[in-house]
């Protein structure tokens, strides 16, 4: 991964006020994926906190009682097969490939601050939950007793 740009007027990253209003309505949280997921979770018995503001990176949900926070990334903002994907951006490349980056840094250094801070980290991908969301399931399961 190159270093990534910080998104500043000086680096060329201009914001007009349309952009802005358009990007201020993509959701960060309660987002269909995670909501599907976390009733799957409640049906199964397993109670947490959800979009926790106190912690890096705010878990989308907390399971305080065993240390795992998990967050739920959407395949596009987060990186998934990232090598791949970025040579697909046809439009301003210099800045979604920066913002991407940024965002995939950003998720590395919260989980290295919630490991220092004692809590165990789970991502899951938007594409498994809609997949095959009972094995994500299993997976927190599987993490809540490791």
């Amino acid at each position: 991964m190159s270093p990534t740009l910080k998104f500043t007027k000086e680096n060329g990253f201009i914001t007009t006020p349309q952009r802005s209003k358009m990007m201020g309505t993509i959701r960060s949280k309660e987002t269909k994926p995670e909501q599907f997921l976390r009733k799957l979770v409640w049906a199964a018995g397993l109670r947490y906190r959800k979009n926790v503001k106190a912690l890096p990176g705010t878990p989308d949900m907390l399971f305080r009682k065993y240390g795992l926070a998990v967050f739920i990334d959407g395949d596009f903002w987060h990186g998934y097969n990232w090598d791949n994907k970025k040579h697909r951006i046809k439009s301003n490349r210099a800045f979604w490939i920066a913002k991407i980056e940024r965002n995939m840094q950003r998720d590395k250094e919260n989980n290295e601050k919630l490991n220092r801070l004692g809590f165990k980290v789970l991502r899951l991908w938007e594409h498994e939950i809609k997949q095959d969301p009972y094995a994500c399931v299993l997976q927190i399961i599987n993490k809540l007793k490791s």
